[in-house]
């Protein structure tokens, strides 16, 4: 083992302050990622109509962008776990900023869709090799809660995506992506204030050793990834991904069903995407009570190990029939057609208040998502209790990479079921029946993380051990 001096033991830390500003440039990142993943679903039909293709080629474009990111994401968190994680934050940042860039700027439907994989590239850096260094600041007794800031801000994200998306693309639909390459190109330059975060650091059983001096110079190998699969409890964390993303991915769509809603209502297209684009922002902001999804986690686990995984079965089950309901309840919308983004954003706001019918939707999807918001803290929580530090952020990539195919399906099938589904339910009734029947893969999700709650005791305290062990030799 190597020891590291007390010169460098400063060079790694730094005041509270520096920590502080650190963290936030992480968690902005995990959101900014999410900005890019929310903000083309609003324009479809935007850019459909500039690139004259068909709406549900665009969502081939999200759906294969869903797919590159998770596969570019294990090879980024394979390298992050052996080498500086800093670095290559910045490269992957830099990559995404390039394809944004490069889709304000696209005159085909082809180019378009290259620039949208080059920066898909570059994304699959931010969530796997930041998800690995945020580990490394957190003690297990706070992971859930931590990790629902860290969930929130990619939801927060992807929020921000469809109001960005929404309002400044309701007039051209490339202004987006130029605001994002700029924002992109601003967090790159940010890393360079970050310090660089010790591996291990925030494992108690490690805490006495490192804060003596040692380094925690444990590194991924090939020859641990069967150790890895073989972990059972990651089997389920990560097969789980792909039925909820499958069920995640179609939500996508969910600001083009409330911009068909509009339209049948007689209202033109761009008022219909500003009020697609508001009332899909609108009914996400249940993802904001991951937060106590993540303390009940938390509480939960400190009485039993298998607290986690039952806090995310729960959520994820109880929250099936209240998307069954906000598909189908009608909404009457009434804005001033053909007004500016904000007077139409007014309007939909005061509806809140005044339509019963925009309430009721409004507290059936804020309960659903609040309940499904209980599967990421704690997820990501327990990816960090039943690996050790330098296996995290690949079974994180490799749990991710399900996800983008759970997602990518659900994403690129729902648009084919909305299709078929025109000749029996015209639109939007297609899209209601569509997504709602998308979500019952949160059955199978649900059951998972049940078996998950049965492995997880066994796994965390072989980690525990070893980490124990590990200390002992250092």
């Amino acid at each position: 083992m190597t020891v590291a001096r007390d010169g460098a033991v400063r060079a790694w830390g730094g005041g509270a302050a520096h920590r502080i500003y650190s963290v936030v440039v992480f968690v902005l990142l995990a959101s900014l990622d999410n900005v890019a993943i929310g903000l083309v679903p609003p324009l479809y039909g935007s850019i459909a109509e500039a690139f004259e293709v068909p709406q549900r080629l665009l969502g081939l474009v999200t759906a294969v962008s869903f797919l590159v990111s998770a596969v570019a994401a294990v090879g980024w968190a394979y390298v992050g776990d052996r080498a500086n994680r800093k670095p290559l934050l910045m490269l992957g940042t830099l990559i995404w900023a390039v394809g944004t860039g490069g889709s304000a700027v696209a005159g085909t439907y082809p180019a378009f869709l290259a620039a949208q994989l080059i920066g898909a590239v570059g994304l699959g850096a931010v969530g796997s090799v930041g998800f690995s260094v945020v580990t490394d600041l957190i003690s297990p007794r706070r992971r859930g809660l931590v990790m629902s800031f860290w969930g929130l801000s990619q939801g927060v994200g992807t929020l921000a995506g469809t109001l960005v998306g929404g309002l400044l693309g309701a007039a051209d639909w490339r202004r987006p992506f130029v605001v994002l390459t700029v924002v992109g190109l601003a967090a790159t330059a940010a890393y360079l204030f970050t310090y660089d975060i010790r591996r291990g650091q925030s494992e108690p059983e490690l805490a006495e050793v490192l804060a003596g001096g040692a380094e925690y110079d444990y590194r991924i190998s090939r020859a641990d990834l069967p150790r890895i699969v073989g972990r059972r409890t990651n089997r389920w964390l990560i097969l789980q991904g792909l039925t909820a993303q499958a069920a995640f991915g179609s939500l996508v769509w969910l600001p083009v069903l409330f911009t068909e809603r509009a339209e049948a209502q007689g209202y033109s297209t761009a008022t219909a995407v500003v009020v697609g684009s508001v009332f899909a922002t609108l009914f996400q902001l249940g993802g904001v009570f991951s937060i106590v999804g993540g303390l009940v986690g938390d509480a939960l686990q400190r009485r039993t190990p298998s607290g986690r995984a039952l806090v995310a079965a729960v959520g994820i089950l109880a929250a099936l029939p209240f998307y069954l309901v906000l598909f189908f309840v009608p909404i009457r919308i009434d804005v001033p057609d053909g007004a500016g983004a904000g007077a139409v954003v007014r309007a939909v706001l005061a509806s809140v208040l005044t339509e019963p019918t925009v309430g009721l939707s409004l507290l059936t999807a804020l309960l659903a998502l609040a309940l499904t918001s209980a599967n990421s803290p704690n997820w990501f929580a327990l990816i960090a209790d039943v690996n050790p530090p330098e296996h995290r952020g690949t079974v994180y990539s490799l749990g991710n990479l399900v996800n983008g195919v759970g997602r990518a399906a659900g994403n690129g099938l729902v648009g084919v079921a909305f299709h078929g589904l025109r000749v029996a339910f015209p639109p939007p009734l297609n899209y209601a029946v569509g997504l709602a029947a998308f979500q019952l893969f949160f059955v199978p999700t649900g059951i998972m993380y049940w078996l998950a709650a049965r492995t997880s005791p066994r796994d965390i305290a072989e980690v525990r051990d070893l980490l124990h062990t590990r200390a002992e030799r250092l």
